[in-house]
């Protein structure tokens, strides 16, 4: 394999890095969970308040072969974090140290932005994400379950009115 560049992502980027999130959905066996689209992306990513930020992993020849998706986050115990959402690296280039490029790239950012704590998520199932994760001695902790409520489930739930209102939002109703 010929050098491999690591970059901050583009704007021009997104396109290759939506086929990436696809190519990871399926990997995870959720391709239809995936209803981020080009639009939304140069918005939260490029858009007068930018949400997330990311790195690429390319070569001359065959372009971008691997990214690492990442947004700041808070935690009441330690403060600022970084949150790397997706380390996604195509299936042809998997174990060539892309993966452990992007990491680095990731914890430089953490360390650049002063971040106290550096988190992500594995499936329980990905032995080779997880034996990476190990290889580099990240702790995985067994004892957190993630919660999440759905697109559907937020329309769905039924706030107090009196909270949302406080809060500045549109009341809905939920009849």
């Amino acid at each position: 394999m010929s050098t491999i560049t690591i970059r901050r992502g583009a704007e021009a980027d997104l396109g290759r890095v939506h086929e990436l999130i696809v190519e990871l959905a399926i990997y995870e066996r959720a391709p239809a969970e995936v209803t981020n689209t080009l639009a939304d992306m140069r918005r939260d990513g490029f858009g007068p308040d930018p949400i997330f930020g990311f790195f690429v992993a390319e070569t001359a020849e065959q372009g971008i072969l691997g990214i690492a998706l990442f947004y700041t986050a808070y935690s009441t115990w330690k403060g600022r974090m970084l949150f790397l959402e997706d380390l996604v690296v195509t299936e042809a280039a998997r174990g060539t140290g892309i993966g452990r490029k992007l990491f680095d790239a990731v914890v430089a950012e953490a360390r650049r932005t002063n971040a106290y704590r550096l988190k992500w998520q594995v499936l329980d199932w990905n032995e080779p994400a997880i034996g990476f994760y190990k290889r580099i001695g990240a702790n995985l902790d067994p004892e957190w379950l993630n919660g999440n409520l759905s697109a559907e489930q937020l329309q769905a739930y039924r706030c107090d009115s009196a909270v949302v209102e406080a809060v500045g939002a549109k009341v809905v109703r939920n009849e």
